[in-house]
């Protein structure tokens, strides 16, 4: 069996796209003519985004979504094929970010981070795979993190749940292979979003200089959502019968003037006219 190219009309869900890396991937696959389903709790803010899309000539729609509710998950999947048609291309990007160490934070909140990040996207992941594999084919994407690699003091709960993440991807993989579904890892490094926003100064201040002494804050600058809109369609633009299964992305440090190329020249010598050179 041949792998087919991809339909000209490809539906997407992006979950948590009421702002940051969900909203930018949202508009940058609008762009590219993709209709999609904007979902999160913030339903009036994807509502907002949707109507900016088809006022550019696009095709959009609102969803409410809650991933750490069964139905919500559910019925936010529904919603958005009855609106668009079958989901080719799911981005698994919800979550928020609470901080704390891992001695203090109460139980509660450190599970919640885990039901968001990580079961969350399972919940999404189980809603919409079935019926990809019976279409034998489809991509979905999750939104991971560096923390996999390189984690953080005071995050302990994010840096689970996104491991949990990589470690279910994973096994995804193996599970789709000779489906035609693909699923893929962005993981981003830092990035400016609305997400941590609200947390404590003081705590914040403390945990930066924790990842400061752990040399794990190198230098200021940080990606823009849009930077991981572009690797999110990089990875779903791959042809049929190749899987990009992960993308790194990373903000580069401050651009420095270059050093001269070229070499210094001796100083010259001065003669008096009529001396031999």
């Amino acid at each position: 069996m041949r792998f087919q190219p991809h339909p000209e009309r490809r539906p997407v869900l992006v979950a948590g796209a009421s702002s940051g890396i969900g909203e930018a991937t949202a508009l940058a696959l609008a762009t590219a003519g993709h209709p999609v389903a904007l979902g999160a709790r913030r339903v009036e803010k994807c509502a907002a985004t949707a109507a900016r899309i088809v006022a550019d000539g696009g095709e959009a729609a609102a969803v409410a979504l809650d991933v750490t509710d069964d139905d919500s998950v559910r019925n936010a999947v529904d919603a958005a094929q009855e609106a668009l048609g079958p989901l080719e291309v799911v981005v698994a990007g919800a979550g928020d970010l609470q901080i704390g160490r891992a001695h203090e934070m109460p139980v509660d909140e450190w599970a919640a981070q885990i039901d968001v990040h990580l079961v969350g996207a399972y919940r999404l992941y189980r809603a919409v795979a079935p019926a990809m594999i019976a279409r034998r084919r489809g991509d979905i994407v999750f939104i991971s993190s560096d923390v996999v690699a390189h984690p953080r003091p005071w995050s302990s709960a994010y840096v689970a749940a996104k491991c949990g993440v990589e470690g279910m991807v994973a096994t995804i993989d193996m599970e789709l292979e000779g489906t035609g579904v693909r699923a893929g890892l962005v993981r981003p490094g830092q990035t400016i979003t609305g997400m941590g926003m609200n947390l404590d100064q003081k705590q914040t201040e403390a945990m930066l200089n924790d990842w400061i002494a752990f040399g794990l804050a190198r230098h200021g600058n940080f990606l823009t959502p849009e930077n991981l809109a572009s690797a999110v369609m990089a990875m779903i633009s791959m042809p049929p019968g190749a899987h990009m299964r992960s993308v790194d992305v990373e903000a580069e440090g401050e651009l420095v003037p270059p050093e001269s190329s070229t070499p210094a020249q001796p100083e010259p010598v001065a003669h008096s006219e009529g001396a031999p050179a």
